[in-house]
């Protein structure tokens, strides 16, 4: 088990993610064990929370967390105002989300996905998708 330190520089984590590649699947170990280890306050993570400007994701879906490499938001509908908090920063901020998404990724394995998220697992996306565009809460 790799559990990597947060980071909570701002400047670091304001930059936009580069592209990930297969050589990046230990990044999403890491990541893995990083939120495995943070569950108790945490249900997602992006790389540059662990140090690392790649585009990879880590959402906890209930049961399994699952990894997403290179994850964009094709399809969002239902805006609403909610407040989030981030293993990042201190305190909660309030901002945008949509109740239903559509996301395509790559797997594990770098295959190519797309499937629908509503509800909490569509807002913990957003919030990941944002950290990889350098937005923060």
């Amino acid at each position: 088990m790799s559990v990597k330190p947060i980071m909570r520089d701002v400047l670091f984590l304001s930059q936009k993610a580069e592209p990930a590649a297969r050589a990046d699947k230990q990044v999403a170990m890491d990541l893995l064990d990083t939120l495995q280890a943070h569950k108790d306050g945490c249900v997602g993570m992006a790389a540059n929370m662990i140090g690392v400007n790649k585009a990879i994701i880590a959402v906890n879906m209930g049961m399994m967390n699952v990894i997403m490499f290179n994850p964009k938001i094709v399809k969002k509908a239902g805006a609403f105002e909610t407040q989030e908090g981030c293993l990042s920063l201190s305190g909660v901020r309030k901002c945008t989300r949509y109740r239903e998404i559509e996301v395509t990724w790559q797997d594990m394995n770098f295959k190519m996905q797309r499937q629908k998220f509503s509800g909490w697992t569509a807002q913990i996306i957003q919030h990941e998708v944002d950290h990889l565009s350098g937005i923060i809460i």
